[in-house]
């Protein structure tokens, strides 16, 4: 570790996730959040922290597991369905939809307006939305909701920049990216990854109609930053406070 990281880790330390209020979950599918981060969004909401998840896209070509099953408008709407099942699950009480056409069909600008307007709305204290920055990420929705997430977060407490846009300013406090590389911030979900399993196996059946490689995956994922982190079982995300969202390279990894 350089010397300048070092001296940074004491002079502008991560905050911690914990430790505040409101809470958004951006979701680019109606599955991704509780596949990224659904564990830590039942422990927040079981500690009394006002959560809300906002899904970015209506999912609509989200499934070949049914080939005779329901498509387009359809299937958009059975995934509304199944998101809002997931979130009370999950003990989330505010849902939001803005319904842009899966698969990248929608202008990126007004994606990021559109993410802007409910941040002003909620004033979340920290946002939750998927690694732009992940070299082997491919899909487009993943990528562009992470850059909205990211160009939101930095720009939203700036009251110009906002008025702009005809919107309250709303500083964000915290950036926390899953499905990240580079997690720097673990999440202690000892209890809550059953809870997690149900809410895609259970809600999310048109994504997932048996139990898969998934579960796997994420069992694995809960040991392996568990066990990174000395804390049984865990979530690990990649957080950036807002000295580290500007200007700070040494916050990349």
């Amino acid at each position: 570790m350089s010397l300048t990281k070092t001296v940074l880790r004491f002079a502008a330390p991560l905050p911690r996730l914990e430790s505040f209020q409101k809470y958004l979950f951006l979701g680019p599918h109606p599955d991704d959040i509780e596949i990224g981060a659904g564990a830590t969004a039942a422990k927040l909401s079981a500690m009394g922290k006002d959560i809300a998840f906002l899904i970015c896209t209506d999912g609509r070509f989200g499934t070949d597991k049914l080939p005779n099953g329901p498509k387009g408008d359809a299937l958009a709407q059975i995934r509304k369905q199944e998101a809002q099942a997931s979130a009370a699950l999950l003990g989330v009480k505010t849902l939001r939809f803005l319904d842009f056409c899966d698969g990248g069909f929608y202008d990126e600008t007004a994606l990021r307006l559109s993410i802007a307007a409910v941040v002003s709305e909620y004033q979340p204290d920290v946002i939750f939305a998927p690694d732009p920055c992940v070299s082997s990420e491919c899909h487009p929705d993943h990528i562009s909701v992470g850059q909205a997430a990211r160009r939101v977060a930095v720009l939203s407490g700036n009251p110009g920049i906002m008025e702009k846009m005809e919107l309250s300013p709303s500083p964000v406090k915290v950036l926390a990216y899953y499905m990240t590389a580079h997690p720097n911030c673990f999440v202690s979900t000892k209890g809550y990854l059953d809870l997690q399993l149900k809410s895609i196996y259970d809600c999310h059946k048109s994504q997932f109609p048996e139990r898969d490689a998934v579960a796997v995956y994420l069992k694995l994922r809960a040991a392996e930053f568990g066990i990174r982190s000395l804390k049984g079982c865990a979530e690990g995300f990649r957080v950036l406070g807002q000295t580290q969202m500007h200007c700070l390279p040494e916050a990349a990894k």
